[in-house]
């Protein structure tokens, strides 16, 4: 397990600032450490586990006292009383084949906390992305007010000699208090995920996380060993459940056989009054075998049966799952090449813009700015930035999913 945590933080110390580098992989420490679902299927694998201790035991030991109501006369003397033992034992493997059995099951269970614990840091990990990229949004948002503030200084000189009308400055001011709108709003949902982010390591909601100024997009994927797919947590768990079905069938095999019983039967008798001989009021001990046989079996058959019968179901379901992790692979692949593209088109995008706004100052210096061109420009260079943030974050996303499905 820390081998598979240790991949899911892999891009932040190798693509983070280094005083950052820590960060996502503390955030997973903790949430291992408290999340109350992995506490819960911890206890549930115990729990299951401790069966094993109440399987292995032997039915209860039968008592009997009996007392003679009317003491039958016997040659020897009257009978008093009757004590009873009895001690059935099963068949010879049943026990172990309990034990197995309920072993097997505690090893699917145990599946359940190595995929809820995938699960979880892939969790942690994407909203620990998703709050990156808000922060990165939030500080576009203010870079570009602080432009558009200057714009509207120039506006505001250009109006004083004649070369802009007051409409330009009223636009300016209009998309700043759309960007203001835009930030106060994604505040707001870095709030949202904050608390999201805190439940997940079980912690008070409005406890800060601090998250990495940037992320890098890597110079190259790493390799994706697609072949471990087939070795993924939720698919061994079928092939646990599957080796249940065959211990339980072997159980059933072995509670099919006969019961052997033995017991000891001793009678208390009296003396015969008046009477000597060597016999006189001897008491009775009777040792005995029994053997209890389950004739009537339609329980068993109909066991075999639904055994089979789930047999083929859990091979259906392991199928039917796999394909559904290759098609999230296949997808996740995809999406991830597909970040890379647009974070490539939009920094070739962001360099144009650029130039773009640095002919229109120096336009402004020849005194024939087109405040119209100004917010165009800006509109694209914000949406470039925007989408560039949107870019490397999915990349990262997509690597989280990628790792959750193949890493081993």
């Amino acid at each position: 397990m820390k081998h598979i945590k240790t991949v899911f933080f892999l891009f932040s110390i190798l693509f983070t600032l280094k005083g950052n580098a820590q960060q996502l992989e503390t955030l997973i420490d903790e949430a291992l450490a408290n999340n109350p679902e992995i506490q819960k299927i911890e206890l549930q694998y115990k729990r299951v586990s401790e069966k094993v201790n109440e399987v292995n035991t032997i039915p209860n030991t039968e008592f009997g006292v009996g007392y003679f109501v009317s003491e039958p006369e016997t040659r020897t003397g009257a009978q008093r009383f009757k004590v009873t033992a009895k001690q059935m034992l099963p068949w010879f493997g049943t026990i172990t084949s309990r034990e197995n059995y309920v072993s097997s099951l505690a090893d699917a269970k145990y599946e359940d906390i190595v995929i809820a614990k995938r699960k979880l840091m892939a969790s942690v990990s994407q909203s620990y992305y998703n709050l990156y990229a808000n922060k990165g949004k939030q500080e576009v948002l203010i870079e570009n007010i602080k432009l558009l503030k200057t714009y509207e200084t120039l506006a505001l000189t250009s109006v004083e000699v004649g070369k802009a009308s007051a409409v330009d400055v009223l636009r300016l001011q209009m998309r700043q208090n759309e960007m203001q709108q835009l930030k106060d709003v994604l505040s707001q949902q870095f709030l949202a995920e904050q608390t999201n982010l805190n439940n997940l390591l079980n912690r008070e909601n409005d406890v800060a996380v601090s998250v990495v100024d940037s992320l890098m997009m890597p110079s190259e994927d790493f390799e994706i060993a697609t072949k471990n797919l087939a070795l993924h947590p939720e698919l061994l768990k079928y092939d646990k459940l599957f080796q249940s079905i065959e211990q339980s069938e072997l159980l059933n095999q072995k509670e099919s056989s006969p019961m052997i019983g033995f017991g000891l039967d001793y009678i208390n008798v009296s003396e015969r009054p008046d009477m000597n001989f060597s016999d006189n009021g001897k008491d009775i001990v009777m040792p005995m075998v029994s053997v209890s046989i389950p004739i009537f079996n339609k329980k068993y058959k109909s066991q075999t049966k639904q055994n089979e019968l789930e047999r083929q179901e859990i091979i259906a379901k392991k199928q039917e799952r796999l394909n559904t992790l290759e098609t999230l692979l296949s997808k996740a692949i995809n999406e991830r090449i597909s970040a890379r593209i647009s974070y490539a088109t939009q920094t070739k995008n962001l360099k144009q813009a650029k130039d773009a706004e640095d002919i229109l100052i120096k336009s402004y210096e020849t005194g024939t700015i087109d405040f119209n061109d100004v917010l165009d420009i800006q509109e694209l260079q914000f949406k470039f930035q925007m989408n560039q943030i949107d870019s490397v974050k999915d990349y990262y996303v997509q690597s989280t999913i990628i790792n959750y499905l193949t890493q081993q």
